[in-house]
């Protein structure tokens, strides 16, 4: 109630005052413009800037709004390109899960610009383009997935990696792949590819170097990293012998430096093994040195029993054969049903010309297990002690078993 009476005071004093200078002359107001005079009375030209200003507002006010209405249809457009490129990246997906490679590029691609994440839709459509086979293509896609998404390095980087590897182009994967190792060392995927890389360019050296920072990492697991090891140093050894045989071509009396020097350098676990021990002893004695490999492998021998190791001991003439053979009769004593040690013993007799020793041997390692190196040994001892029946029997035997043949009637001689 009061609120209304003091409104209605108010009203009426500024009614009184208005009525008040109204009936009081204020003047007239004057403006020259040009060849051109305006004169009015005060209160009317009060009115008439009054009702510019109100005009002003007004056209002000309808311009904000025609803005924000075009701003809001913008939005509008804008949501409905989005709705689209979903709709259309959906379908992209799928082609490409399905294998309809041209139509998922296709839909990919151009709804990337509007895609809530246009690096998945290059990706994605680099990949259908590459199994299209247009490589010229998943360059374009991966450069434009690089320039959507800032700090997409890496992600772009490792999908052209593992394009190029699956494209056969190795050489090109590493180059990628040595570029984001300087910007992520450590990565885990990046050594990983680095590995795969490697392998397929048979880059033994580099992979040796690899190794420890894929072990420190737990790139791959233990038994698979140690069984890429030996893969990696066997074949270091073999290169290393065939530099030595070059060298031996142009002179004789050329050292076996790179490959005894090779040899110093393999990890503990790898020089262990059996089988590393077996090829280096090969190529040893590939190259001459009969005599090294046989002092390796009486050393190994000695201390962890190995059958691949005892067969390629019988294989190999040491310093002094007498003394090899009786070495090996010593490690009899211990494994009188040892097949692999008989076999061997057979031929270090025969290094000793000692024929019937020899023939004792072998047929005691054929009782113990049937093996066709036995057999073709004691075959050919057979056949030069002038025993051609019993050598040709022999043969029969092993030609029988190697092939299965069944037990069938015979006509007889």
């Amino acid at each position: 109630m009061i609120r209304v009476l003091l409104i209605l005071l108010l009203a009426l004093l500024v009614g009184t005052g208005l009525s008040l200078g109204l009936t009081y002359d204020l003047g007239y107001i004057r403006i020259s413009l040009g060849n051109y005079l305006i004169e009015t009375n005060f209160w009317v030209g009060l009115g008439l800037i009054l009702v510019i200003i109100l005009l002003t507002v007004t056209l002000i006010n309808t311009v904000r709004r025609f803005r924000q209405g075009t701003g809001v249809m913008a939005g509008w457009i804008a949501r409905g390109n989005e709705r689209r490129a979903r709709r259309r990246t959906t379908r992209g997906l799928l082609a490409l899960a399905e294998g309809n490679w041209p139509r998922a590029r296709k839909l990919l691609s151009s709804s990337a610009s509007h895609a809530d994440t246009p690096l998945i839709n290059y990706l994605a459509a680099a990949q259908a383009a590459f199994e299209s086979g247009d490589h010229q293509a998943v360059d374009e896609l991966l450069r434009k997935a690089f320039e959507s998404t800032p700090g997409s390095s890496m992600a772009v980087g490792l999908t052209q990696a593992q394009l190029q590897l699956a494209g056969n182009r190795p050489e090109q994967a590493l180059a990628t792949l040595l570029r984001l190792r300087k910007e992520s060392p450590h990565h885990p995927f990046v050594l990983k590819l680095l590995k795969n890389a490697y392998l397929r360019l048979e880059d033994w050296r580099e992979l040796s170097r690899l190794i420890p920072e894929l072990r420190k990492r737990s790139v791959v697991p233990e038994s698979e990293l140690n069984e890429l090891e030996r893969q990696v140093w066997q074949n270091l050894l073999e290169q290393a012998a065939e530099e030595c045989q070059r060298s031996r071509k142009e002179n004789p009396e050329a050292s076996l430096e790179p490959l005894t020097r090779l040899w110093d350098e393999l990890p503990g676990f790898v020089r262990r093994d059996e089988y590393t021990i077996r090829d280096y002893a090969r190529l040893l004695a590939g190259l001459g040195d009969e005599a090294q490999a046989e002092t390796l492998l009486r050393k190994v021998l000695r201390n962890h029993w190995s059958d691949e190791l005892i067969n390629l001991y019988g294989r190999i003439q040491g310093q002094d054969p007498e003394e090899q053979l009786l070495i090996a009769e010593q490690w009899l004593k211990h494994r009188t049903n040892n097949p692999e040690l008989l076999l061997a013993l057979g031929r270090l007799s025969l290094r000793n010309e000692l024929w019937g020793k020899a023939r004792e041997y072998f047929e005691t390692s054929l009782k113990l297990r049937r093996n066709r190196e036995t057999l073709a040994e004691l075959s050919r001892l057979n056949a030069h002690m002038g025993e051609e029946e019993a050598s040709i029997k022999l043969l029969m035997q092993g030609l029988e078993t190697d092939h299965g043949l069944p037990d069938l009637p015979m006509p007889r001689a």
